[in-house]
């Protein structure tokens, strides 16, 4: 895992059965950095069923290898080597905690972040970033408790991107939304919805409408499976009570971003579909 300006970001990548993660943050006068840290997915109950064994083992904390049970494809044992891995049997928790955690809190401070999970087909990556935003908001409120000293704003907005459509995952609307540069801004989607929050309860019932209105399709892995790009984007603003409508005031703004795109990587041959 990794950081780009001075604060840890996080990407994950899933490769044919094990998840990866890579992240990002800005900071200004800092080195660029990125991380990239691997996660092992447990055997489904059809691979079970069918009696396949585990190609992906967890050799080290920085070592995966890749033992190929396809007669079509080299036997000899593969090593790939990442800032980090974790087997199958680590949780969510475990994998937030020591990887991610320190990038995705790094928003409060004003520092931008990104989360970035991707890989094959049913590897999981819904799931783990599922828990992954639980662990972060909660911390972020957790902090915001603790710093009574400061006035904070929530806001959140979400997209999906199907088929080189964007569209507004908030919104009831299918209208494809226009992605515009600014100078200033960056860029930006166009008339996307961003909500303030009252509440973690208030953001959960938002996701949940989320994940509600992505694409899903049934695949060989899995029956229900999310078939586009989600961005989801949780901007914090802070600013010291004390200065508070004075000339002196001043806000930190910054955001973090959790990615889930659709992508089938084989690293074993370098292709990707």
């Amino acid at each position: 895992m990794g950081a780009i300006g001075g604060d840890e970001s996080v990407q994950w990548d899933k490769m044919n059965g094990a998840e990866v993660v890579n992240g990002g943050g800005s900071g200004a006068g800092s080195l660029d950095r990125i991380q990239v840290l691997v996660r092992v997915r447990p055997l489904s109950d059809k691979e079970i069923a069918r009696g396949e064994p585990a190609e992906w083992e967890c050799i080290n904390d920085t070592t995966i290898m890749f033992r190929s049970t396809f007669p079509d494809r080299p036997t000899a044992p593969t090593a790939y080597t990442f800032d980090r891995v974790f087997h199958s049997e680590c949780s969510t928790k475990e994998v937030y905690q020591e990887g991610v955690k320190e990038v995705a809190l790094s928003v409060v401070g004003g520092i931008n972040s990104s989360v970035f999970a991707y890989g094959q087909t049913s590897s999981g990556k819904t799931f783990t970033m599922t828990g992954v935003t639980e662990c972060t908001v909660a911390d972020i409120y957790d902090y915001i408790n603790k710093h009574e000293e400061r006035a904070f704003v929530l806001k959140f907005s979400a997209i999906e991107i199907y088929n080189e459509v964007v569209r507004d995952l908030l919104s009831a609307e299918n209208t494809p939304l226009r992605l515009w540069d600014d100078a200033e801004k960056g860029t930006y989607v166009e008339n996307l919805t961003e909500v303030i929050l009252r509440d973690w309860n208030h953001l959960k019932g938002l996701i949940s409408v989320c994940e509600a209105q992505r694409k899903t399709g049934e695949t060989f892995l899995n029956e229900k499976s999310s078939r586009s790009h989600q961005i989801l984007k949780l901007t914090v603003e802070s600013s010291a009570r004390e200065f508070l409508g004075k000339d002196k005031s001043t806000t930190l703004v910054a955001s973090v971003v959790r990615k889930t795109p659709q992508f089938v990587k084989f690293i074993q041959s370098g292709e990707k579909v």
